[in-house]
């Protein structure tokens, strides 16, 4: 995360290693689970339901947060900055996996036999595309900061509140009468993409403001007062959300539930910021966390393609839900997502031993 364990914010490390838990779990309950218990009157799946509302944006505001304090906490110009070319990098490999991951064809060049529906599932926005895109948007905020000689974390709120606020009016537009359905799907849900830059950029420049505040005050994330003032922002947050809510029910007779709006946005937020200064508070209590911890948050996308290939497959690798797709009861798909999590841990364990003995190897050739 940092330069050395004294500069790590340990925080963070555990807020992204939750993150990426939650998604693997998400993914594999949905994947497993049968509709007939899928049920609002089960309270089991209301309080899973709920959680797996609050876990994308977990993802994305941690990963804006991790990546903008590392690129942040290099003063260097930003074009000589290894942290923003890596960002760019970054950018290309998560939308060209994404794209991947939805492959049309098992044939790489012969798409004659893909349907319209699978062009439609290919061209669907996901959760590594969004992050990417967030990933761009960061560093051009970056670079304008520093041209225009302006806070930049004043520029990610601005931007993250873009991307609120106009969603609003984005949602309600068919893009794709207005520009080709690949370019149509980053704008609204309604080809089928999971997370749209509208409004989910929002959750990720919002963690690039956390991330740029970090890197500006060193060490500030070691005192109570951190703590508490995110859960400052957390509570307002929340208590704003109730505010809108309430002139949504009451002044303007909507009953909206579980789609994205003003008042689903602020309770996400909410959440996601008291969560944070709850790991800000614990880690004030702990000189050192597991290595396997740090370990999870660097490897979120890895877990993140081999969870999901294992689950739906690739166009070249058959998923299990091929055979099994929601058809196990409560119990079992909660044994499958706990098996999961125990292999995602698993491999990533055995990835650093690998790396470690390959440093030792290293050391010893030099000596």
């Amino acid at each position: 995360m940092a330069h050395d364990s004294n500069n790590r914010i340990f925080f963070l490390d555990m807020l992204r290693a939750l993150a990426v838990l939650l998604m693997v779990q998400g993914h594999t309950i949905d994947a497993f689970l049968a509709d007939q218990y899928r049920s609002y009157d089960s309270t089991i799946y209301n309080i899973w339901f709920t959680i797996r509302g609050f876990t994308a944006p977990i993802f994305m505001f941690s990963s804006g947060v991790a990546f903008t304090y590392l690129l942040r906490i290099n003063k260097t110009p930003f074009f000589r900055n290894p942290r923003a070319v890596k960002g760019f990098y970054r950018f290309i490999v998560l939308v060209l996996v994404g794209y991947l991951l939805r492959f049309p064809t098992y044939k790489i060049i012969d798409f004659s036999e893909v349907t319209y529906q699978q062009w439609i599932t290919f061209f669907t926005v996901d959760a590594l595309h969004l992050i990417g895109f967030g990933l761009l948007f960061i560093l051009s905020l970056s670079y304008i900061a520093d041209k225009i000689k302006v806070g930049d974390t004043l520029l990610y709120l601005v931007g993250a509140l873009f991307f609120f606020v106009v969603f609003n009016f984005t949602e309600k537009i068919n893009w794709a009468n207005y520009m080709p359905i690949p370019f149509a799907a980053y704008f609204y849900q309604k080809t089928g993409s999971l997370f749209p830059l509208f409004p989910w950029t929002g959750y990720v420049l919002f963690g690039a403001a956390l991330g740029s505040y970090l890197a500006k005050n060193p060490g500030v994330f070691t005192t109570k007062k951190f703590s508490w003032q995110l859960f400052s922002i957390g509570l307002t947050a929340l208590l704003a959300a109730m505010v809108v809510s309430y002139y949504q029910n009451n002044i303007l007779k909507e009953k909206i539930f579980w789609t994205d709006n003003s008042f689903v946005i602020l309770l996400r937020i909410s959440v996601v910021m008291i969560l944070s200064s709850l790991m800000s508070f614990i880690s004030l209590s702990i000189k050192q966390i597991p290595d396997f911890v740090k370990q999870i948050g660097s490897h979120t996308l890895l877990i993140y393609v081999v969870h999901l290939i294992i689950l739906y497959g690739s166009a070249w690798i058959p998923g299990i839900t091929l055979l099994y797709y929601r058809s196990f009861d409560i119990s079992i798909s909660i044994m499958n997502a706990t098996m999961m999590i125990i292999l995602m841990l698993s491999m990533v364990t055995v990835i650093e031993k690998y790396k470690s003995l390959q440093r030792k190897k290293i050391e010893l050739v030099k000596v």
